[in-house]
């Protein structure tokens, strides 16, 4: 299952990014750890494998973050 993902960035009028990449790929992750810390506490109604998989997920998509602009920074076509 490989689907592309186009996260929206946020950009002001004059094309300025407002977000950073780096805190979009820290957010992805930290929701992830934050749903791992809730299963691993034991709440109610979280399924551990779907929350897992949702987490890897995430983090999949916090490195082609990351290597999308490692590589755009390098000038990597």
């Amino acid at each position: 299952m490989n689907r592309e993902v186009t996260l929206p960035l946020i950009v002001d009028d004059r094309g300025t990014l407002q977000v950073s990449a780096a805190d979009v790929s820290k957010l992805l992750r930290t929701v992830g750890a934050r749903w791992l810390h809730l299963v691993e506490a034991g709440e109610r109604g979280l399924d551990e494998d779907t929350v897992a998989a949702l987490t890897i997920e995430l983090a999949k998509l916090a490195d082609r973050i990351d290597v999308a602009c490692i590589a755009h920074s390098s000038g990597a076509p």
